[in-house]
């Protein structure tokens, strides 16, 4: 690994502008269960499988099933920012990162101190009420039992997480576009580019380095210009 990280090293420190494209492995050292990975949630055993539970229609259907898996398996309030984190963060600050685009929920990137980042698949933080669209913090559903209300209207509350069946935010996708084309260099991390169509955003990148850090083989291997099989967190430690 030591040669393919002095190349990352070198081409970081040239790149003027670099955009981060990552998914769940940014976050698994941080605490946090991808969702295909062996022991990642796709994996575990509940009532219904993972997929099923976390659609649109069943969140629906069956709210209260939703928020017992939801709070039990997505709200990892204790998650602390890794090494990944923080360096983006840094590289941001530094005015080398124009933005961080992530498939992740948690809110570990502004945790470690990033301003820029585009969340394509929304954010466990932030939650609406159905009925009237009230704000509600985290902690309102982290502390309530059942189906959380609305304190005005008793609507139900929804995370501002996209669920299966719904659409990604137009806004987000235009700017990610627009940050990832503007890029000379994109790094991809922790992702096994296989959820779209997010995962297609990669192709309207036109700089001159693509590198990829994933802990297994991705589909977009061949394409990049560094590759490395290996933990992010391990990589960016080394950085």
């Amino acid at each position: 690994m030591t040669a393919t990280i002095e190349q990352l090293r070198e081409a970081v420190e040239k790149a003027k502008t670099i955009v981060f494209f990552g998914g769940a492995g940014v976050s698994t050292e941080s605490g946090i269960p991808d969702f295909r990975s062996v022991d990642g949630l796709y994996n575990q055993k509940y009532d219904y499988p993972p997929e099923t539970i976390l659609s649109h229609t069943f969140f629906m259907r069956h709210p209260e099933e939703f928020y017992r898996f939801y709070r039990d398996k997505m709200l990892c309030h204790d998650a602390k920012p890794n090494a990944a984190h923080l360096k983006l963060a840094e590289w941001e600050q530094q005015g080398k990162l124009n933005a961080v685009v992530t498939q992740n929920i948690d809110g570990l990137h502004q945790a470690a101190g990033s301003k820029k980042v585009l969340e394509l698949h929304g954010s466990v933080l932030r939650n609406h009420c159905m009925k009237c669209g009230r704000f509600a913090d985290v902690s309102v559903i982290r502390n309530s039992e059942g189906v959380p209300r609305c304190p005005d209207c008793g609507g139900m509350l929804k995370p501002d997480v996209v669920l299966y069946e719904e659409a990604l935010d137009d806004n987000v996708m235009e700017e990610a576009v627009r940050c990832i084309r503007e890029a000379d260099m994109m790094i991809i991390g922790g992702t096994s580019l296989a959820v779209y169509p997010a995962a297609g955003l990669i192709h309207y990148f036109r700089g001159d380095t693509l590198a990829l850090v994933n802990r297994d083989a991705t589909p977009l291997d061949a394409r990049a210009d560094l590759v490395l099989h290996e933990k992010i967190g391990a990589v960016f430690s080394a950085l």
